[in-house]
């Protein structure tokens, strides 16, 4: 049986990851407007990582903040409304207990947060030149 556990939101002041008083760690990411989506990608899974490296198992909750990349997708552009709606879920959200995105806002994770996160992230992105 799953165990009830509400985590008390609290958003670092600092990008980075922070124990919380309630035994939850909380990461924070904050993307800029000149940051990719593999880097952003990648800061996201070294923040699960570096979490679970220093509070092995402990539950997690991920906040993440977006500056620029506005476009017409949901107000995002095309990388980080994917970054957000296809990434998030498919990759960072089954290692935190809860999270907190622009474009969902504030989501439990219904399942129980998953603790065995790969030693490294592996992104394929479509050669640009290919695209054209």
């Amino acid at each position: 049986m799953k165990p009830e556990f509400t985590p008390n939101y609290q958003k670092p002041d600092a990008p980075g990851v922070a124990m919380n008083f309630d035994n939850t760690v909380s990461l924070y990411q904050r993307v800029g407007p000149e940051t990719t989506f593999d880097e952003a990608a990648r800061e996201a899974f070294r923040l699960v990582k570096e979490a679970q490296d220093k509070y092995p198992n402990w539950p997690r909750v991920f906040y993440l903040d977006i500056e620029g990349h506005k476009g017409d997708q949901r107000g995002y552009d095309a990388d980080f409304f994917e970054f957000q709606q296809e990434f998030w879920f498919a990759t960072i959200a089954h290692f935190v207990t809860a999270f907190e995105t622009p474009l969902v806002g504030a989501l439990m994770n219904p399942e129980l947060q998953r603790n065995d996160i790969p030693d490294e992230l592996s992104i394929n992105l479509p050669d640009s030149e290919d695209d054209a």
